[in-house]
């Protein structure tokens, strides 16, 4: 099973303001290749901050994609349209029994659980989009690691907005 990370950031580093928002990243993105990745995913693997604050947008644009959240607490409501599973535990054991479910593909966001998930070894590539801001301060992409990761460069795009797009695959 591959387990991708797929963010916008700023160009200092952080996914969101200290609040959680994300009011940085652009209004009318221009395509940037997200549909094709959406479309090449099985499922989604979040941690519960970033549920509650998809929650908050005013609709569910996962439609019927299986979104697995992440939290050792109860989840608020999800919308009736959506396909919601509570997961807790280890984050390996989790990967385990999505795989044997018949998952290849999943879609890993949130910031915490990016950290975490690649703390443990378990994420296989990073596809990171670079929103021409600085913000100064808020959540990064990346916390402590216990070790250097090493990337392999895979490739780099540009955007007329001056997105900068690189992707990469996590050595093993």
């Amino acid at each position: 099973m591959d387990l991708t990370v797929f963010v916008g950031i700023s160009v200092d580093g952080f996914m969101a303001r200290l609040d959680g928002s994300f009011d940085f990243l652009p209004d009318t993105p221009e395509p940037h290749g997200f549909e094709e990745f959406w479309a090449s995913i099985d499922a989604m693997l979040i941690g519960r901050k970033t549920y509650e604050t998809v929650l908050n947008f005013g609709g569910w644009g996962y439609g019927k994609k299986p979104v697995f959240v992440l939290s050792s607490h109860p989840l608020a409501p999800a919308p009736a349209e959506a396909v919601i599973e509570h997961l807790s535990g280890d984050h390996a054991e989790i990967c385990k029994t999505l795989e044997a479910r018949g998952y290849q593909h999943i879609y890993l966001d949130g910031a915490y659980t990016i950290q975490e998930f690649i703390r443990a070894g378990l994420v296989d590539r990073l596809i990171v989009t670079r929103v021409p801001v600085l913000i100064g301060t808020g959540i990064p992409l990346f916390g402590e690691i216990p070790r250097d990761i090493r990337l392999k460069h895979i490739a780099t795009r540009t955007y007329p907005s001056g997105l900068v797009q690189s992707e990469y695959e996590i050595d093993p």
